[in-house]
């Protein structure tokens, strides 16, 4: 029987969707995480993306039933769910939280959380090639959700911890001059210092994290045992305060 994951992503100004189809689950091979590649003839995944500021709502849902419909596929076929559980849009992550963990619930599923960062690092690794990223997302308030990643043969290991902080603060691990950094984090450029501008030859703004590289991390995640119950699995904010307060 053949294994099909559905990814839900509402993080960014971006709404995305994307179902895995892994065919002959059953067997144990096809399922361990080195075979849950692009390249892999037996593994396929259809996806829906879309700018969608302010309609995440709006769109989600319906994008999920065209992607379903599309394959030909129920939702009681499905034997996970995941989405990105952030860094991210404090609405938007909780707007795909609420979908992923209804739908998971629902079905009794297992539901898997995928980092956004680390979504977005297998995104430009697997597009451009790119083996040592730093991804950036515009945190708002003067700061990024940052983190670095070295990427090989679509295997992406983070190389410094998941942060929020003020572009000034960014540091890279030594011993490597060839990064590039992705996403909107670097619309903040002028900000980062120095001698990071210098370690970094080149930076793209225009990513924004897709539900297609979460689905192919979550079924390696799923592929190691790490699918959990619906209420178990919350969104990751970083920032601890999710607004604005006024002083005493």
């Amino acid at each position: 029987m053949p294994l099909y994951l559905l990814a839900l992503d509402a993080s960014s100004s971006a709404c995305s969707v994307a179902l895995l189809r892994q065919e002959d689950a059953s067997a144990a091979e096809h399922l361990a995480p080195e075979h849950l590649t692009p390249e892999n003839p037996k593994t396929e995944c259809l996806a829906r993306f879309e700018m969608t500021p302010r309609a995440h709502t709006r769109r989600l849902l319906p994008m999920v039933d065209e992607v379903l419909a599309e394959a030909q596929v129920t939702p009681a076929q499905l034997d996970a769910v995941a989405f990105g559980r952030g860094p991210g849009s404090f609405t938007g992550l909780r707007i795909a939280a609420g979908a992923a963990q209804g739908l998971a619930f629902g079905l009794d599923r297992p539901l898997l959380g995928i980092s956004t960062l680390e979504a977005l690092a297998l995104q430009a690794h697997r597009r451009y090639h790119l083996r040592h990223v730093v991804t950036a997302i515009d945190a708002r308030m003067g700061e990024v959700y940052a983190a670095t990643w070295h990427c090989l043969k679509d295997t992406v290991t983070a190389m410094s911890a998941e942060a929020v902080l003020a572009p000034e603060a960014m540091r890279l691990p030594s011993g490597e001059t060839d990064w590039v950094g992705v996403g909107s984090g670097f619309t903040l450029w002028k900000r980062f210092t120095t001698d990071v501008q210098l370690s970094m030859p080149q930076h793209l703004c225009d990513l924004e994290p897709r539900a297609e590289e979460m689905a192919w991390l979550a079924a390696r995640d799923f592929a190691a045992g790490l699918g959990q119950a619906a209420h178990l699995v919350q969104p990751v904010y970083l920032r601890n305060d999710v607004a604005w307060k006024k002083p005493a």
